[in-house]
């Protein structure tokens, strides 16, 4: 990638990372024969592993040591660990029980949870067009449980777990890959233990000699870690209004893989829905658009 310029660099990780994370669940249907909460622990045990060696080679351990030593951060870093750990968990049990068409929801839904956190904790003031996106969203939500009979539930904790993640993670604003090892770290004695009980109890699915799942749940670290290194580095060449565009990569091949591959149900009602959330993301979208075109092409000192 050398020769590529920063941008065209950004562009290629960020595609990367959200196109891997689309197809995430094609790992957590191969393993749908085991409980959502072994894959759990597995996810964050290997995933302690992995980053302490990314942590090693990138010679993090200094701001790691400083960040260790700040009560008040990682008061934070509890919060956020239990977010995101709901929020992993919700996703592979959704996954394994056919579920995945109300995951990318959740995941579509995001975008607009978090300019709503954002009006609500930062003050920001919504435009004409935000405050219409945002109806667009609740009106889906109200029309899915007029029709449907039943609140999204999956689709709400997945946004709004990963929202509040979001927002604890900005609030301590730390580097991702030192806090997400801090934050497995957290759960690391919490997992160590439920795999331990499932031991005991011989309903582990993990056993020695290793077995193709056993296989598979080895590299639940992997999954967690790279495109997370990916993203990182898109983030660091490549605006947020453009980052922001490319994470509807990944809810858009986890809704297409849910119906076309792994045949998921879908009917009238539920397209109705999704083509409101569609509607308002284009809407949320084109706004954000406009507002950085206008702002890029200000005289710096209107932008000061």
């Amino acid at each position: 990638m050398k020769n590529l310029s920063q941008q065209a660099q950004g562009f290629i990780y960020a595609i990367l990372a959200f196109s891997f994370w689309g197809l995430v669940p094609i790992y957590f249907k191969a393993l749908s024969s085991v409980s959502p909460g072994e894959v759990l622990a597995h996810r964050i045990i290997w995933s302690v592993v992995l980053l302490f060696g990314v942590i090693l080679m990138s010679r993090q351990f200094g701001a790691l040591r400083v960040l260790t030593k700040d009560i008040h951060k990682i008061k934070y870093l509890i919060l956020s660990s239990l977010l995101v750990s709901t929020n992993w968990l919700v996703f592979i049990w959704a996954v394994s029980n056919t579920m995945l068409t109300e995951a990318s929801l959740g995941y579509y839904i995001n975008p607009l949870v978090n300019f709503a956190l954002g009006v609500i904790f930062f003050k920001e003031r919504p435009n004409y067009a935000q405050m219409i996106a945002i109806a667009l969203a609740l009106l889906a939500i109200v029309y899915q449980v007029i029709t449907i009979g039943s609140l999204p539930i999956v689709s709400l904790i997945l946004a709004f777990s990963f929202a509040f993640y979001g927002l604890v993670r900005k609030k301590v604003n730390i580097p991702s890959v030192t806090g997400l090892y801090i934050e497995t770290l957290i759960l690391f004695p919490l997992a160590l233990f439920y795999f331990a009980y499932l031991v005991l109890t011989h309903t582990n699915a993990f056993t020695l000699p290793l077995d193709s799942i056993s296989y598979l749940l080895l590299l639940a670290g992997v999954i967690t870690v790279v495109p997370l290194l990916w993203f990182n580095s898109a983030a660091t060449k490549i605006s947020l209004i453009h980052i922001g565009f490319f994470q509807y990569i990944g809810p858009t091949i986890a809704f297409s893989l849910a119906i076309f591959v792994y045949d998921e149900p879908f009917g009238r009602e539920k397209l109705i829905t999704f083509m409101m959330i569609w509607l308002a993301l284009f809407i949320f979208s084109a706004d954000a658009y406009r507002a950085w075109k206008k702002e890029r092409f200000l005289p710096k000192e209107t932008q000061k």
